[in-house]
């Protein structure tokens, strides 16, 4: 089956930090730019972060910048997103999604998706 599964999530205080995992299933996740996308209460889907396929190339949000980082792990067909400095504003549900390529920090297209999971920074 093919299939994303997003992990990692949960509550966290102010200034914390989470990493969230975005594990493949029945493809090669090393083959796609993986992008970071949330969406959260009352607010439209954004991205996050992308990581190109071919360079490895990063990019961020800016609201993001500096306090989020991407990664993968090819050989486990992982992709990581490391949040630190978390801020209330961050609470959302957090998706990953395998595509073609970067558009900045937006990877478009995509084909695949996960589920989702939440985060939420609260005190």
């Amino acid at each position: 089956q093919v299939q994303l599964v997003e992990s990692g999530g949960g509550l966290v205080q102010p200034g914390g930090s989470l990493r969230l995992s975005c594990a493949a299933s029945g493809f090669t996740l090393d083959n796609y730019a993986i992008g970071w996308f949330r969406q959260a209460p009352g607010k439209g889907r954004e991205g996050v972060s992308c990581i190109s396929s071919s360079t490895g190339s990063t990019y961020y949000a800016g609201s993001v910048k500096g306090r989020f980082t991407i990664s993968r792990d090819n050989a486990k067909n992982v992709v990581y997103l490391q949040m630190n400095s978390l801020k209330p504003e961050d609470t959302a549900v957090y998706y990953c999604a395998a595509g073609r390529a970067c558009l900045g920090y937006v990877l478009s297209p995509y084909m695949y998706w996960g589920q989702g999971t939440q985060v939420t920074v609260s005190s």
